[in-house]
């Protein structure tokens, strides 16, 4: 069974375990999403955080998407988060829906939506006989819950999350 509470958002042992568990490419994306969080004074990292990181940090990520054009109104959409688009969400929690809102025991610094997409990360990673979950592995586990932030930003940019989701399964290790 997968360890649920590895997203402490803090530094230490817990930390240190679930570094062991991300590439280092992937680690640099929640170090990122963790700095602009704080930075934009969100109480907790969401999806849209992730994906974030994911768009600035993974050239394989972003050629995920169709071409320039697309990743950069997807980037223009996430900027504004702290100046206009996405205000709304300034001082909420994210609840997708993909767990229950936790409101006692949660995993701190974490919104439940981005816990469980990088659970999904991990999940998929071992699914695909890999050691640590990549950035390929959180993306296709951000347009697996459609009613993330994330996934509203992805449609607000007019990308087609089912097309995303088939593209990665392609490019699942392991597989044919």
């Amino acid at each position: 069974m997968q360890n649920r509470t590895a997203y402490t958002g803090g530094e230490g042992a817990a930390q240190d375990d679930l570094d062991s568990r991300l590439t280092v490419e992937l680690a640099s994306v929640v170090a990122a999403a963790r700095r602009r969080a704080h930075r934009d004074g969100d109480r907790q990292v969401d999806t849209a955080h992730l994906l974030h990181g994911l768009l600035e940090t993974d050239p394989a990520v972003r050629d995920t998407f169709d071409g320039g054009p697309q990743v950069a109104r997807l980037l223009g959409y996430l900027v504004q988060r702290s100046i206009g688009y996405g205000l709304r969400w300034h001082g909420t929690v994210e609840d997708s829906g993909a767990v229950p809102l936790v409101t006692e025991g949660g995993v701190p610094g974490w919104s439940p939506a981005a816990a469980a997409a990088l659970d999904g990360a991990l999940d998929r990673a071992h699914a695909g006989y890999a050691t640590r979950a990549g950035c390929l592995d959180l993306l296709a586990a951000l347009v697996d819950d459609p009613e993330s932030r994330a996934v509203e930003v992805l449609r607000r940019a007019s990308v087609d999350t089912a097309l995303i989701a088939a593209r990665l399964d392609g490019d699942r290790p392991g597989q044919d």
